[in-house]
């Protein structure tokens, strides 16, 4: 390197939190019943703020509240007067984007050049898109009857995102939410809460109560719940579909993946290096459809490696508030441990590691890129969501062998295809078992097309016409 880059830090001093947060129940932040719990900054350890834990009354409470919005305003709302909100909520989330990014930065790790250009820009575009819908319900072929009160579950990946993919089409489609923030991750969330006061959305329509599993359970299980959301892992998804089924709740699930990223020989290879890096590294690989299975045709398997790793020596990794930074910090002390641990199965079971040479903070919780070669379909590491920057690559020779190597996993949430010709990327989306295929890309998110998995990665689909479909009663009902 010839010159090292100067420290670019966004300033904090644009975000206030607060020392303490309640829940938010029917327009107002009111004291939960519960305990409380901390939230804290993953780059440094430093608590960052107090958080209400919502109790099964407290819930019980945010319930109530959605049920009166849904039956006395929002659903007899014409679609074109909800639009006005969601419209509005858009505009507000774009003039307080540079607040809602470094929040979501300093309580998830993430790397601020992430949260700002990704993130939020993608936020505020779900909530114009599905705004745009609100008034065009009949012709979605979903019926423009909405299911009543929706409760929804997120995950601490892409807190803020989240949160837009659930309650955007919910909204248009005139349900009312009781949503829960992962623990880990809740002021994104709370800001949000105070983003529907500034919008003047009737109280009730959205109801933010935070807390862990327990709350969870208790959004799901309550039984004024129509419609149950959730976004994480699989397992946690097992469990709410067995809670749920002999109920005529509607349910969907985006649960998780190990998503294969193939490049085929005739690929153009720095741009495919630049799509690894991005599947895997981006978010620090907490990304459910992450490119944690790089497959690469043998022909030029060594010539791959080669440039990703001289590339992955180029990643930054530090202060998530630094404009310069590539990879932010882990979001939890848990989810390190279950990054080092699967990467210690991984040694064991015979892969060799490879990672990048990095002086790592000593506080906070840090993980380097990582890459295993010499990896086979057996290995727990090619098997389970690692949910970390670490990836695992096995060759292949034919475009069949590529096929049945990344079909050969429970989940079937992504895949990418890197190739120059158009007819093998059409024939290998056909014959691949994911929801979304990339094609010379990876990580596209755009609110008009949906995203979702096969098998054990969930069901149903969130973003673009489809979204509308888990929060509308069925053109024949």
């Amino acid at each position: 390197m010839g010159f090292e880059y100067a420290p670019a830090p966004e300033s904090r001093a644009i975000v206030d939190i607060k020392p303490s947060y309640g829940l938010f129940i029917n327009g107002e932040f009111v004291d939960g019943n519960g305990t409380s719990f901390k939230t804290i900054n993953p780059a440094t350890e430093e608590v960052l703020a107090e958080v209400a834990e919502a109790s099964d009354a407290d819930v019980d409470e945010a319930v109530k509240a959605a049920r009166r919005a849904y039956t006395r305003v929002w659903s007899r709302m014409s679609g074109a007067e909800r639009a006005k909100y969601l419209y509005r909520i858009a505009r507000i989330i774009q003039e307080r984007g540079r607040e809602l990014a470094v929040l979501e930065s300093i309580d998830n790790g993430k790397p601020i050049k992430e949260s700002r250009d990704v993130d939020v820009p993608i936020v505020a575009a779900h909530f114009f898109y599905y705004a745009g819908w609100a008034d065009k319900l009949k012709y979605s072929g979903y019926g423009e009857t909405p299911l009543g009160v929706a409760g929804q579950v997120i995950p601490w990946n892409f807190p803020l995102l989240m949160l837009a993919w659930k309650i955007a089409p919910a909204l248009a489609c005139g349900n009312t939410v009781v949503l829960k923030p992962a623990e880990t991750t809740p002021l994104t969330a709370l800001l949000f809460a105070e983003i529907c006061q500034q919008a003047d959305l009737p109280p009730g329509v959205v109801n933010i109560v935070t807390g862990a599993g327990e709350t969870g359970r208790a959004i799901v299980s309550h039984p004024d719940v129509d419609k149950v959301a959730f976004t994480g892992s699989t397992e946690v998804g097992k469990a709410i579909a067995r809670a749920v089924a002999g109920s005529d709740k509607k349910v969907t699930l985006e649960l998780g993946g190990k998503a294969a990223n193939i490049v085929f020989d005739d690929a153009p290879l720095d741009q495919a290096v630049e799509g690894i890096v991005n599947g895997i590294f981006f978010n620090q690989g907490h990304v459910c459809c992450a490119g944690s299975r790089l497959l690469v045709q043998e022909s030029v398997a060594d010539e791959v490696l080669e440039r990703l790793k001289r590339r992955m020596s180029t990643l930054r990794m530090g202060d998530p508030l630094d404009k310069n930074t590539d990879i932010g910090a882990i979001n939890s002390g848990e989810q390190l441990m279950r990054i080092r641990e699967l990467s210690e199965i991984g040694d064991a079971e015979g892969a060799e590691r490879w990672e990048v040479a990095c002086d790592l903070p000593t506080k906070g919780f840090w993980f380097p890129p990582t890459l295993f070669t010499g990896v086979s379909q057996a290995h727990r590491i090619a098997r389970e969501e690692i949910f970390g920057p670490v990836l695992s690559v096995l060759t292949f020779r034919t475009p069949s062998e590529a096929v049945e190597k990344a079909n050969n996993t429970p989940f079937g949430l992504s895949a990418g295809v890197w190739t120059d010709k158009g007819s093998r990327i059409l024939s290998m989306a056909n014959r691949l078992r994911a929801g979304v295929v990339w094609a010379n890309t990876f990580n596209k998110f755009d609110p008009t097309s949906p995203f979702g998995g096969y098998k054990e990665s969930g069901y149903g689909r969130e973003g673009g016409r489809h979204g509308l479909e888990a929060y509308l009663k069925g053109a024949d009902q």
